[in-house]
């Protein structure tokens, strides 16, 4: 499968965008193709590092970061990113069962559940919540931080979802397809 924006290659690429694959191979061990596909605008790729490095010294967890990631990608249809969540959610404790649950914005923890149908809320009405609906997540236990925190994560993850839409970027996990887990309003 080919992607409609080029895949790059680590060997060949120069520049500003061969040290930023430089720093991920370093951090990660690999090059996700996502990144491949990102390195064509070195300002994008620097821009989703530095947003996933502030987000990553944030207030959540790495594993609700995860369960965020999962329910926004859901909520996105992003089978890329549902693939690359499932499989570093795993990596972050969470079970299939809890994977599954969080892709439809669920969770058997009545705090987790709030924050992950708050964010699919967020990315679905494009960050236009009822005043009712700011209430519940801030019932839930949320602070204001807490909410913008929960943004925070909507944003990245959108970028995503949203560059692996156009590029068509070809899956490097194993596969995991939307299953229109999608939140009812």
């Amino acid at each position: 499968m080919s992607t409609r924006i080029q895949t790059l290659n680590p060997e060949t690429t120069t520049g500003e965008s061969k040290e930023l694959f430089n720093a991920v191979q370093n951090k990660l061990g690999f090059i996700p193709n996502l990144i491949k596909v990102m390195g064509n605008s070195p300002a994008l790729l620097k821009t989703y590092l530095t947003v996933g490095e502030l987000n990553a010294n944030g207030s959540f967890s790495n594993k609700f970061r995860e369960q965020l990631a999962l329910a926004i990608a859901e909520e996105n249809e992003c089978n890329y990113c549902l693939s690359a969540h499932t499989a570093i959610g795993k990596m972050n404790g969470l079970t299939e069962e809890e994977t599954e649950e969080n892709r439809k914005g669920q969770s058997i923890d009545a705090k987790v559940q709030a924050g992950l149908y708050f964010a699919q809320l967020v990315t679905k009405n494009r960050g236009n919540v009822t005043s009712e609906q700011l209430k519940e997540v801030k019932e839930a236990g949320y602070t204001d931080g807490d909410i913008l925190e929960i943004l925070l994560n909507v944003v990245a993850n959108t970028l995503t979802n949203y560059v692996n839409h156009i590029a068509e970027t070809e899956i490097d996990f194993p596969k995991v397809e939307a299953g229109k887990f999608s939140v009812e309003v």
